[in-house]
């Protein structure tokens, strides 16, 4: 067998003592870099579902007021057409007094 120096095996012994003794506080670094990304993952996913819910809702909310538009001005063109295809004289002197009323009114 051959005879090893002191000063080696003690320089052996202590690199060793060293990756032994940095073991705890690199497995607990790694740890806690993984818990902050995926906390930072999960605040990030909330926002952008918080987006995606305010989306939705100035889609519905825009949507809702244009189905309004459309009804109040289809609710007006079937009065209108009604009134228009009247022969009678009392409808023509009805919507001749509207048009008055609307033109007085504007000034």
């Amino acid at each position: 067998m051959a005879n090893v120096s002191e000063r080696i095996t003690d320089a052996v012994t202590q690199a060793n003592v060293k990756v032994l003794g940095d073991s705890p506080a690199m497995s607990l670094s790694n740890l806690y870099q993984t818990i902050s990304q995926s906390l930072s993952l999960s605040a990030q996913n909330a926002v952008m579902s918080q987006q995606q819910s305010n989306i939705i809702h100035q889609v519905t909310t825009t949507q809702g007021v244009s189905l309004l538009y459309a009804l109040v001005t289809a609710t007006l063109g079937g009065t209108t057409s009604e009134v228009m295809q009247a022969d009678d004289a009392e409808s023509m002197a009805n919507m001749l007094a509207m048009v008055q009323a609307l033109k007085d009114s504007q000034g």
